[in-house]
């Protein structure tokens, strides 16, 4: 059996897919050859060139996509000849759907930021949506992922971003939050605060928002019981602009 099978070897990214052209390709490139670096993957035998020329053969216009590099070599705890085989899968969909009532709560389950996976989109992802599942079953969309030191990392699925008065915040990457690429899209556009916030951050907010490749940017309705104004500030228009 592979590693990726036996292990979870591998990396990924869901990328946006606008008129047919994936949205922040180059972010989502960087990160994937990062990541794969850190995972211990040697993507030589994919170049971006071609990775790109098989995500257009996919023919999606408006949705999105994921990418994954998957190894695919024999573990050598079980054998394996060391011979290395690196996997690229794509697959499509459309645009998640955003609930008009984006309810949002705080997830039991606890991010390590001392882990050599932090900050990593790795197909050892099983985690993440474990938390995911507890918190639908318990009626939210979603919810916040506290590191072990109790500091705001982000979503299961998504990283977040909170205003206080007229300023804006989002975890900093020592948190042990993941780099998101619209994450970096916003920071790149707006006058944003990167902080290391306890929960009570959070419960003091005027507004919260949730951002991800296929969220894009989402206002969170209900935080913990309390409602949250769901306003214009100028980062729920930045997507419309491109």
């Amino acid at each position: 059996m592979s590693n990726a099978e036996l292990y979870g070897k591998g990396v990924f990214t869901t990328i946006a897919m606008r008129a047919g052209e994936p949205f922040l390709w180059e972010k989502h490139w960087r990160r994937l050859v990062r990541d794969a670096g850190k995972v211990g993957l040697d993507l030589a035998q994919h170049t971006e060139e071609s990775t790109r020329k098989a995500l257009d053969e996919r023919t999606i216009r408006n949705g999105r996509a994921r990418i994954t590099f998957s190894d695919e070599s024999e573990s050598a705890l079980w054998g394996g000849d060391g011979a290395t085989s690196i996997r690229l899968s794509i697959i499509t969909a459309g645009q998640r759907v955003i609930p008009k009532s984006f309810r949002l709560t705080i997830s039991p389950f606890s991010v390590n930021s001392q882990s050599p996976l932090s900050g990593v989109k790795s197909c050892n992802y099983l985690e993440n949506i474990l938390a995911l599942d507890e918190a639908r079953e318990r009626g939210f969309a979603e919810s916040i992922r506290l590191n072990e030191r109790g500091l705001v990392t982000g979503g299961c699925m998504a990283n977040v971003f909170w205003t206080r008065g007229s300023r804006l915040f989002t975890p900093s990457l020592s948190t042990g939050c993941l780099a998101g690429t619209t994450r970096e899209f916003v920071l790149e556009r707006f006058d944003c605060r990167e902080a290391e916030a306890d929960v009570e951050v959070l419960r003091r907010a005027d507004a919260i928002y949730l951002t991800s490749a296929g969220l894009g940017i989402a206002a969170i309705s209900e935080f913990e019981g309390r409602e949250l104004r769901v306003d214009e500030h100028p980062i729920m228009r930045a997507l419309d602009r491109m």
